[in-house]
């Protein structure tokens, strides 16, 4: 479940990325990141686990990743091909999916209104860090392929990419707060005690490696990225990407454990 929630999200967090990037960066560019977003659906597919459609929330979540694949593939399929005219149809038509299956899953993941909401604004953070931290990259990276590509473009996703982290960290600490204010006894473990027990160290990993890290390490790429340093700025990215992807990971692994949100 851990990987199926993970590889989702980031494949929906591109595809919802993709949208900010200028068509500056080409045809290639929108292709290659596209038909990756559509691998990493298919590697989640893979590891769905029955209990992910065990109810009707996980079955129109299910049905909705299905739109959403169908949507990026055509999307990969008719990029440079066809009329340009019908591609923002089909993006968002994908987006839409996108949303439908992040809510879909964020009712099946929790019980209660306040709580399914925190979990979907978590799940759609996520999804928005992920697919911020991976564009940034693979755009830094295509300065190598397209020189002349003027510098404002990653410095635009960045920017973009810090506010996915300003709104993550946000929403994790408003997931916290609620973890610990609704706690009642009988209604699983005490999140409060959770996070000071020896299993907690999953917790501090996530804030340090998933918040923190990144946190530093995105102001970082922007300072790199105003003095027109793409190489720099890029190497920057991809520790960046890594972080992100252990902490959101990692948030899962808690999601699944204490059922909140972090």
């Amino acid at each position: 479940m851990v990987l199926f929630l993970f590889l989702a999200h980031l494949a929906i967090g591109i595809a919802f990325t993709l949208v900010f990037v200028s068509r500056e960066a080409g045809v290639k560019f929108f292709r290659f990141n596209y038909g990756t977003a559509a691998l990493l659906m298919v590697a989640a597919f893979a590891f769905r686990p029955p209990e992910a459609s065990a109810d009707l929330a996980g079955k129109v979540a299910f049905g909705a990743l299905v739109v959403f694949e169908a949507a990026i593939v055509l999307y990969w399929l008719t990029v440079g091909r066809v009329l340009a005219s019908i591609r923002p149809v089909i993006v968002g038509t994908g987006i839409a999916a996108g949303a439908v299956a992040l809510l879909g899953q964020s009712i099946a993941a929790a019980s209660g209104v306040p709580a399914q909401l925190m979990t979907f604004l978590s799940f759609s953070s996520s999804a928005f860090l992920l697919g911020g931290a991976c564009t940034a990259m693979i755009l830094g990276h295509w300065y190598l392929v397209i020189p002349s590509l003027e510098v404002s473009h990653l410095q635009s996703i960045v920017k973009f990419h810090m506010v996915s982290m300003v709104v993550r960290v946000v929403v994790v600490f408003a997931a916290i707060a609620l973890g610990i204010v609704s706690w009642e006894p009988g209604l699983g473990p005490n999140f409060s005690r959770y996070i000071f027990s020896i299993s907690g160290i999953f917790f501090w990993q996530r804030m340090l490696f998933g918040l923190a890290g990144p946190a530093v390490l995105s102001y970082l790429t922007w300072e790199t990225a105003k003095i027109r340093s793409t190489q720099s700025a890029t190497g920057i990215l991809y520790v960046d990407f890594f972080t992100v992807v252990v902490g959101e990971v990692l948030a899962k692994y808690l999601l699944l454990a204490t059922r909140v949100a972090v």
